[in-house]
């Protein structure tokens, strides 16, 4: 009985860590297009992938620049007089630029420019500056965007999977932020 429930052990410890790499995303082709906020893959083709320990060391050594792409819904243009409305307050990594709704898999030129031109200055015009692009933890947003960043030819793009999600859960300080004026505001 013994030397069965011990070969059953054996075979579960081999089984569940190829049952857990089956279940992992893989990184598709283009970009993804739908369900943002699911899990992300560990890696992303042409960019470092950034634990929170080297996403601190590169903020603290001010070496990189940090770029925020969580989506943000506009200020609806028709409110009618006297709606209030309140934009849900953004916490993120000090320093950071914040770049809203530049990481969906399609981008009207209008957002393309304005992607591009954040990504110009934030770099000084350096397309070999390093940029940290994130968002949340399970954030599709950020794998989009970042991969956007080097198909726009930048070299050193470093992606932050856990964004503020895993800032926050290591005690890191943030600072409340209001995003880049976007395109038709």
């Amino acid at each position: 009985m013994r030397r069965r429930l011990a070969a059953v052990l054996v075979a579960a410890a081999f089984a569940v860590p190829a049952f857990a790499q089956q279940q992992e995303p893989f990184e598709p082709e283009g970009y993804r297009t739908d369900n943002y906020r699911a899990p992300v893959p560990a890696t992303l083709a042409g960019a470092r992938v950034l634990s929170t320990a080297e996403a601190e060391a590169i903020w603290r050594a001010k070496s990189g620049a940090f770029v925020d792409v969580l989506p943000r819904p506009p200020k609806p243009k028709n409110l009618p007089a006297g709606t209030v409305w309140r934009d849900a307050p953004r916490r993120n990594i000090p320093g950071s630029i914040w770049l809203p709704d530049t990481g969906y898999a399609t981008l009207p030129p209008a957002m393309e420019d304005y992607f591009q031109r954040g990504l110009a200055r934030v770099s000084g015009g350096d397309k070999a500056a390093l940029l940290v692009i994130y968002c949340l933890a399970d954030c599709w947003m950020s794998w989009n965007a970042a991969k956007r960043a080097l198909a726009y030819g930048y070299s050193n793009i470093a992606w932050y999977p856990d964004g503020t999600d895993g800032w926050e859960r290591a005690k890191l300080p943030t600072e409340e932020v209001q995003p880049e004026t976007r395109p038709g505001q």
